[in-house]
């Protein structure tokens, strides 16, 4: 009870917006994510996303509880995956491995996108509290993105880079790796919880975001003062 009481003590306000803008930035990440991995999967001749009604963007639709948090917790996460059926694809392993190359991809290009507004409102608008919480948002979402796409890329199933790395495999192999799915996600929540994946990706973050800076103009000793 003790711990409790001093945890509500030391909460102030500040924090309290810091977490509102960061768990409004996980939302938006997620969900371009996951619908980008249905649109694509829909293009592609599947309309099993589609039909479950995964083509929202209504946050709720793809929240896996325990994926929000470690994002919240330690920037990098999943959703709850969009239902695949590959039996609709013309080529199917191909056109797996394209449909989960499109939520990273989607995370990336939001990346840049939030890091080239956050720049524009650096350099046009007039210093303020508004302002400065637009831009830490855009920074957040920034940030969240690009931990999202590079987790999403580690070859181990289910994350979407296992479906790349399993469409050059032999069908017997691949076979094989997907009736043991469920027990590779386990693995990697636990290893996502003891932080083997923290010092590698925090790394390859902090890479992305300053090449995105470059890009964009925008200061990136502000990421390094709020997340790095």
């Amino acid at each position: 009870m003790s711990s409790i009481t001093n945890f509500l003590q030391n909460f102030n306000v500040g924090q309290l917006i810091y977490l509102l803008l960061s768990a409004a930035a996980a939302l938006l990440c997620i969900t371009i994510h996951e619908v980008s991995h249905g649109l694509t999967a829909w293009r592609l001749g599947d309309p099993t996303a589609k039909v479950m009604g995964r083509l929202t963007l209504n946050p709720v639709k793809h929240i896996d509880p325990l994926g929000l948090l470690m994002m919240l917790v330690a920037r990098v996460g999943w959703a709850k995956p969009v239902p695949v059926d590959m039996r609709y694809f013309r080529h199917p392993r191909r056109d797996m491995a394209l449909t989960a190359l499109a939520g990273p991809l989607s995370n990336f290009v939001t990346a840049l996108i939030a890091v080239a507004l956050a720049s524009l409102c650096w350099h046009l608008l007039p210093v303020g509290a508004a302002v400065s919480y637009l831009i830490l948002l855009l920074c957040y979402v920034a940030v969240l993105s690009v931990g999202l796409g590079l987790f999403n890329l580690i070859p181990i199933s289910p994350l979407d880079g296992s479906k790349v790395l399993f469409a050059l495999l032999p069908d017997r192999i691949y076979g094989q790796i997907l009736r043991y799915e469920r027990y590779f996600f386990i693995v990697v929540i636990a290893l996502t919880f003891f932080g083997a994946f923290s010092g590698p990706l925090s790394a390859a973050m902090e890479a992305v975001i300053q090449s995105f800076c470059t890009v964009t103009g925008f200061p990136f000793e502000i990421f390094l003062w709020y997340f790095f």
